[in-house]
Formats: C-alpha cells, structure tokens, sequence
C-alpha cells in the first residue's frame, strides 16, 4: 500500500497550517470563548473558500471527491488551531448521514448547501439511558396524516447552538434496542415543541440536551427511507471517530512541540531542564507515543474505503480506543512537565488536554471502544 501523499493533499495541509498559524490565533480563540461568541462567520466563510466544507464529498454533490484520507490530513491540520466551528459536527458527522441515507434530491439540495457554507449541523442521537450504545434509540416518531409526531430526549447533542439544523434518530418501529425501524429526521433547531437545554464543554464547545415532545414536523423531514438508517448512522460514526483519531493525533504532535519548546527555555539550577536525564527519558516516551498515534490514526482513515461496516466501525475503534489512551498520557506528561503553568487558562496546552478529554468522552469513551475492539477478536 503507497502511504505518499499527493501534490494537492500536501498543498492542503499545508494550506491548513498556513491558516492555523497566522489566522486562527491561541489569544483571539481565547477572548471568543470569554465573549461566549464562540463561532465566528468570518472563519466558516474562509473554511468554505478553501474547499474544506466540500472536501469529502463527490463532484457531482458540489463536492472534491475527497477521502477518509483527506479528512485524516484536515484533522491533523486542524488540531493544533483547536477549533471552536462545527466542521466535525457538520462536514464529517451530519454530512456523512445525509450522504449515505438521503434520497437522491436530498442529497443533492443538502449537502450542496453544507459545501457552500450555507448550512450547519447538529446531530441529536444518543439518549439518557444508552450510554453510547449505537442502536438504542426510544425516541419515537409516530405518522400521523402527512406529518410525523416526536417525542423523545436526546442528551449531549453537540454544537446545537450553532447549528441551522438538527439530524434527530428516532424510532419508527421496534424495541429500543433493535437495528431496524430506526429513522433520521432533518428539522429547523427553532421547529415548534423543541426544547432546547444547551451547555458549554469544557473544550469551548457547546452541546445540548433536547427534549421532543408531541413535535409536529413534516413528512419530507424524513430523511432516506423509513426505519432503514442504522446503517447510515453507524457508518457516519465510524467516519467521525476515525477523524477524531486523526484530530487526537494532530494534538499530541502539539503537546509534544509545545512542552519540547518549554524545556529549552525554561531553567532551574542554572541549566535548561531539558538538560535533565529524567525528563528526557519521559519526552523520548511521547515522541513515541507520537508515532504510534500517527501510524493507527493514518490506519483507520485507510480502513474507512474497506465496503464491510463491521469491518470500519471495528477499525475505527481499536484506532480511538488506542489513540486517546495515548493522549491522554501525553497530555498528562506535557502538564507535569510544564509545573504549575500547565493547568492555567493563559497556556495551550491547558487547552490541548481539554480537547483531548472531551475527544475520548464523545461518540463511545476508550473503555467502549475497547470492547467493541476486543469482542471483535472472539467472533
């Protein structure tokens, strides 16, 4: 297998990392969150501009064709800038759903219209009582004439307050736990009988708990066909967490160079400590752990073309499961050896461990993935 990038993709990536550096700033990221204005049009524009927003998805949709691969190369990019706009939930999350389950026709009006920037998303899935369990679903949605009733609770739905429109599964038929008779509905976030609970994450995100009750929408809110989207949801979850991985990946690089710039500069006893044996001993550990985050990472986006969906969703989660146990450990080393300064506000790697504490808690923590992984090996 050729793991070389082409021309265009190392001309993306570094496209990114141009952006990262001079327009995405650590201090302007800082005020944003302070002010509560957390995502900016100025940005989401210029993401549009560069043909991120239509990267992964095909020519004929308004899209670049791009991979799972070039989601990889996007994260990665990314990661370091930790971006407060909804690209995951949108582009990869809920872009991913409307491609794979979606009619022809909402395909084409839908995702067009996330290429262009014109449209923002919020995927409202897991449920109180379901832990991460993909296929739990007991919110309902009942026909009634040419309207269907919702009534349901969805928790920790992530970037709502953004979001032009909310993704909601809900069951159409069957047990809370089955596969079948799970269906995807597309409705405005102000449709009327939403309640709407919303929260900060403590990565500068937002997310929220919505509550359906007897919430009338339209027969065409339905998205794809009745009852038939668990596949579609298990394949756009694999998809994310995947990119996640690759975002984690990215964030270790960032921990690593922050904290090896760190001890170059900072001194005690007269001497850099960097110059100490012990902590280069530890440094050697993450630069490591680095290349092994990369290399699963880099492993799961290839994984992602294979046509089996067992197959992606295991690989996607031996990957996050893997990934985001070493980065929490790079992250926990980067602060310790930053001393008191690491936990603070004013310091990115502060920001750094955020990110990747709310990467391991979203779409199935590493304890969940690991058993999906290791069940996996048995069967």
């Amino acid at each position: 297998m050729d793991f070389n990038f082409t021309e265009e993709q190392i001309s993306l990536q570094d496209t990114l990392n141009r952006f990262i550096a001079k327009d995405y700033s650590f201090e302007d990221r800082r005020k944003r969150i302070a002010s509560g204005d957390t995502f900016s049009e100025q940005t989401w524009n210029t993401l549009a501009e560069l043909g991120i927003l239509a990267l992964p998805f095909p020519e004929e949709l308004g899209g670049l064709n791009g991979t799972a691969l070039d989601n990889y190369l996007v994260m990665k990019a990314l990661a370091p800038g930790l971006l407060l706009e909804p690209y995951v939930s949108t582009v990869i999350l809920a872009g991913t759903l409307l491609q794979e389950a979606g009619t022809p026709e909402q395909k084409s009006a839908y995702i067009e219209e996330i290429a262009a920037g014109g449209a923002r998303y919020s995927f409202a899935h897991y449920e109180p009582n379901g832990r991460y369990q993909e296929t739990f679903v007991s919110t309902t949605a009942q026909k009634d004439g040419n309207q269907w009733i919702l009534n349901g609770h969805k928790a920790a739905a992530l970037d709502v307050q953004h979001a032009d429109y909310i993704i909601v599964s809900a069951r159409t038929s069957g047990a809370h736990t089955d596969s079948e008779g799970i269906s995807l509905f597309r409705l405005p976030k102000d449709t009327a009988g939403v309640t709407i609970k919303q929260y900060r994450t403590h990565d500068g995100h937002n997310a929220a708990d919505i509550i359906f009750s007897n919430t009338a929408v339209a027969a065409e809110t339905l998205i794809g066909q009745e009852g038939q989207a668990a596949n579609a949801i298990g394949h756009a979850l694999a998809i994310t967490n995947a990119a996640l991985t690759a975002e984690a990946s990215g964030l270790i690089d960032a921990l690593n160079k922050a904290t090896l710039e760190y001890l170059k500069v900072r001194k005690q006893f007269g001497v850099p400590i960097g110059s100490f044996q012990a902590l280069q001993h530890r440094m050697a550990e993450m630069l490591i752990a680095a290349e092994q985050a990369n290399s699963m990472a880099l492993l799961a986006a290839t994984e992602m073309s294979n046509t089996d969906l067992k197959h992606r969703q295991t690989k996607s989660s031996g990957a996050k499961a893997y990934v985001g146990k070493l980065a929490r450990q790079v992250a926990q080393e980067a602060v310790q050896m930053h001393g008191g300064i690491g936990v603070t506000d004013e310091l990115n790697v502060a920001h750094f461990y955020k990110r990747v504490a709310l990467i391991n808690m979203i779409f199935g923590d590493v304890d969940y993935h690991f058993d999906r992984y290791s069940n996996s090996l048995l069967s």
